[in-house]
């Protein structure tokens, strides 16, 4: 039987990435998406959560992760959870889990090419891709839905 660790996030980014390199010479960038979701409770009232997610890009993904995201802009990120672990100063086993990013797709255009953020009345569409090279490319589109976070909400 196999196994399946398949992750995919619509959101926004709440810092730009940061990329660096690891002593073999690879790119490796990092920043965080937010995804939202609202739910009526048992009493009807409209209930409001915010994710924060890790997301980790490798390689040439990494470099134009670096090139093309900023904060606030929304982005569709596919990839695997991985979990990885280490002992803290203090002696405490420390645990973080992350997003593996294997493909990247901007879901809006930067703001430099005369678009806001509220898009209310208009349908996102994929305007950028980055793919390492041996990943196929994914569609995906976006609606715009009432309960996206406001980028001035993000604590970041």
């Amino acid at each position: 039987m196999r196994d399946l660790n398949k992750v995919m996030l619509i959101g926004n980014l709440t810092r730009d990435p940061e990329l660096r390199s690891i002593p073999s010479g690879q790119s490796v960038a990092s920043f965080a998406i937010a995804t939202n979701r609202a739910w009526n409770d048992a009493a009807g009232q409209l209930q409001k959560a915010v994710e924060y997610t890790d997301i980790v890009a490798w390689g040439k993904l990494a470099e134009i992760a670096n090139q093309i995201l900023k904060k606030g802009r929304r982005v569709y990120v596919e990839g695997r959870l991985q979990t990885r672990n280490w002992e803290g100063q203090d002696g405490v086993k420390r645990y973080k889990t992350e997003v593996i990013a294997s493909d990247l797709i901007v879901l809006d255009r930067p703001q430099s090419a005369g678009w806001s953020n509220n898009q209310e009345n208009a349908e996102s569409v994929p305007t950028e891709q980055a793919t390492p090279e041996n990943a196929e490319p994914v569609g995906a589109t976006a609606s715009p839905k009432s309960d996206e976070i406001d980028i001035e909400d993000i604590p970041f």
